[in-house]
């Protein structure tokens, strides 16, 4: 038999279907780690004002 899939389960045998679908979350997962999110530029520094709930330009902190 071949390779095991990642994330399948110790010892249990897998149907095709199964063994495709694993195949299948895994490159998904892949592809989703190699197209992640490139920093933003030009952004605000410090922490993520919209998590935190204000913005600050020139001094001057705005909540919204």
């Amino acid at each position: 038999m071949d390779e095991t899939p990642p994330n399948a389960a110790p010892g249990k045998a897998l149907s095709p279907e199964a063994r495709r679908a694993l195949e299948e979350a895994e490159s998904r997962r892949q592809a989703a780690e190699a197209a992640a999110r490139a920093p933003e530029e030009g952004g605000p520094r410090g922490p993520e004002p919209t998590r935190f709930g204000d913005w600050e330009r020139k001094g001057i902190a705005v909540d919204f």
